[in-house]
């Protein structure tokens, strides 16, 4: 008789500054399948892999904020080729955790769909919601959008990538970093968007994706003082906790807890705003009298 092989499951690892670490706290969880059958072992991200991933979209802040906008839109559109080309795995791994055929391929492509959206609105926003400020007095004002820094996102989680996607898009597209926090129901597709996102072209440290207890997590992004906002697309139950811890810090909190990410609403250029700062400047008019020098 022939021996009956046992398949080997993957350890689906955490993504922080543009590598694969375990979870420093050696702690996981398994993924059981629709049918009960374990698919997959997941880090269970501690307080210390979320500090990491802070500092990691830290230090890629400077670099990715400051990149050309059509720069960020090719990368952005670069990652939904390199999505395209594995829509055969995505659509079999939420297949696995629940989604039926229809569901799951309608999710993938509308993700795909998303980046080029939002890869399009790159280098557009600017013009779109950049002002010139009139002013009693011999200046031009001007006033310009430019991102908060670094967001932690939280994904619904019943939704196993298109929620991921539609939140990562817009606050990368406008040059902030982000730490994703893919929760327990349906993790698979968070990770494996994060070897996607590996090999797009993307800078170390601007996307980071942890796995596991996101009550656990909440509390820590919610009172770390180098996070500036936080973006919940999941539970309601999530904002009263998320609101109390960050008056410390005046962190912004965004709320998308009813949007339904496959509908129209679940994209627009105002995304890209809600994690943006408005800078005005004021630049002196030059002396119309020829003399060289500003009033």
């Amino acid at each position: 008789m022939a021996s009956t092989r046992l398949e080997v499951l993957k350890t689906y690892k955490i993504f922080i500054g543009g590598q694969f670490p375990r979870t420093e706290s050696g702690r996981y969880f398994t993924v059981i399948g629709k049918n009960g059958v374990h698919i997959a072992h997941m880090c269970l991200s501690s307080r210390k892999d979320f500090r990491n991933a802070v500092v990691a979209a830290r230090s890629a802040f400077a670099g990715w904020s400051n990149r050309a906008a059509f720069n960020r839109g090719q990368i952005l559109y670069r990652i939904a080729e390199m999505l395209e080309g594995r829509k055969a795995q995505f659509i079999d791994e939420l297949m696995q955790q629940g989604y039926n055929k229809t569901q799951a391929v309608l999710e993938v492509t509308t993700s795909v769909d998303r980046l080029i959206y939002y890869a399009g609105w790159c280098d557009k926003y600017q013009q779109l919601f950049s002002t010139v400020n009139p002013v009693a007095s011999p200046h031009f004002n001007f006033s310009v959008p430019e991102p908060m820094g670094v967001v932690t996102l939280l994904p619904a989680e019943t939704s196993g990538l298109l929620s991921v996607v539609s939140l990562m898009a817009p606050a990368i597209a406008g040059g902030n970093t982000v730490i994703i926090i893919a929760g327990k129901k349906l993790p698979l597709c968070a990770i494996t968007l994060a070897e996607v996102i590996h090999s797009s072209d993307v800078p170390a440290g601007v996307v980071n994706i942890l796995t596991g207890e996101v009550n656990e997590i909440i509390s820590w992004a919610a009172t770390h003082l180098d996070v500036n906002a936080i973006v919940n697309g999941d539970s309601t139950d999530n904002n009263k906790l998320l609101e109390e811890k960050s008056t410390s810090n005046l962190k912004r909190i965004i709320k998308h807890t009813n949007t339904n990410w496959l509908l129209p609403a679940g994209q627009s250029p105002y995304f890209i705003m809600d994690l943006q700062e408005i800078k005005t400047t004021w630049h002196p008019v030059e002396n119309i009298a020829g003399s060289g020098g500003g009033y």
